[in-house]
């Protein structure tokens, strides 16, 4: 390596480090058992849709196929992703969390797409997508730039950690306004409060927060009530007691955890699952967590749980060593979203809270869901690529 040396002086002439080169890291093993889930996910799929796909479509591999389209577009996000900058992302978040919002509302407009009795879709000829994913990005990418704007010390104040917390409450409530995605709007206010307590917010925030989340929860269920919409009130006594329910949603419930049951310690073995021939509904998707437990027992139950938590250690380690406080909100944020997802899915199959239809990611059946998780984890991957030294 060649030095410069000052003309005048003779000194030596330090060079400032270069703040947009790469250090030459780059976290392999998130990258590896990202793959390994995926290709996890196209044997469990297969085998969970394959009856399914048959009986309906007329071709076994029906559902491995469209997943496997949709996993070949979202590498062509992903990768140009990963090489990019991801400060890239505070030039766009705006317009990313703007377009989010006003895509919610386009499910009512004549390219909204109905379907299972709800307008959650807007599609344009073959390109079809669900909002409130794009929701979930822009509020990720939109709080990692308040939260780095604004700096840890700021968030001593309740004030200004409800106006970051607003970015989250306004997709949300677009989200079950316009969509009726529950769901959907549980994950994005518990990405945004994740984020604001990694980053530090303050006890009365975090306290007020919790007593009104409790409160909305009430409210969305009284309306329920008054509006004659009580299908809320319904999935709770359900939980509750889904033998006495199976024609208000206990059926599903109840052969999730016959599958599961069924499974015992080791499973009946890949591709033998019952339940799945045309028991269990949905078990290409919210439910195949239980023909996965069914087929593989709760052996392999607990090793697709330790590979999501291994992948989440190994966002945390990211997160922990990246360069600034955004990237570091933006790993906070994905980590919040797949690892909420992946609980929500298993507490729901197992029925340890009401059903919800949460998929499990990368391995449920969903091309919109598939799509934008790679997006970031795409994200996770490039502000990897800017760590400069691993604590």
């Amino acid at each position: 390596m060649q030095r410069e040396y000052d003309p005048v002086t003779g000194e030596e002439v330090k060079k400032k480090p270069d703040k947009n080169k790469n250090s030459g890291y780059f976290d392999y093993s998130l990258l590896f058992v990202w793959i390994f889930i995926m290709l996890l996910g196209y044997v469990l799929l297969y085998s969970a849709s394959s009856y399914t796909a048959l009986t309906s479509q007329g071709d076994s591999a029906y559902f491995l196929k469209r997943q496997f389209r949709a996993t070949l577009i979202g590498c062509v996000f992903m990768i140009p992703v990963i090489f990019m900058d991801y400060r890239v992302w505070k030039k766009l978040d705006k317009l990313i969390y703007i377009a989010a919002i006003i895509s919610v509302g386009l499910v009512w407009s004549p390219i909204g797409i109905e379907s299972h009795g709800a307008r959650r879709w807007v599609g344009l000829g073959p390109i079809q997508f669900q909002p409130a994913e794009l929701v979930k990005i822009g509020v990720i990418v939109m709080t990692a730039y308040m939260l780095s704007k604004c700096g840890t010390k700021a968030l001593d104040n309740v004030k200004t950690c409800y106006q970051i917390y607003s970015l989250s409450a306004i997709g949300a409530i677009a989200v079950i306004a316009l969509t009726s995605n529950l769901s959907s709007a549980i994950i994005i206010m518990a990405i945004g409060a994740v984020m604001l307590l990694v980053a530090g917010a303050c006890k009365k925030f975090i306290l007020s927060l919790v007593g009104a989340g409790g409160a909305g929860l009430g409210l969305i269920l009284l309306m329920g009530l008054v509006t004659g919409k009580a299908f809320r009130i319904s999935r709770i006594l359900v939980w509750l007691n889904p033998e006495e329910h199976a024609d208000e949603g206990g059926y599903q419930v109840m052969q999730g955890l016959y599958a599961i049951g069924s499974g015992g310690l080791f499973g009946k073995g890949l591709g033998n699952s019952a339940q799945k021939l045309g028991f269990v509904p949905e078990a290409n998707n919210d439910m195949i967590f239980s023909i996965v437990c069914e087929e593989l027992g709760i052996f392999g139950a607990i090793c697709i749980i330790l590979l999501f938590i291994f992948m989440i250690r190994r966002m945390r380690v990211i997160a922990s060593n990246a360069p600034d406080l955004y990237g570091s909100m933006l790993v906070v944020g994905v980590l919040a979203h797949i690892s909420i997802q992946v609980v929500l899915n298993i507490a729901v199959v197992t029925n340890s809270i009401p059903n919800t239809g949460v998929s499990l990611p990368f391995i449920s059946y969903g091309g919109t869901s598939l799509l934008f998780l790679m997006v970031e984890m795409g994200i996770v991957l490039s502000v990897s690529r800017r760590i400069k030294r691993i604590r």
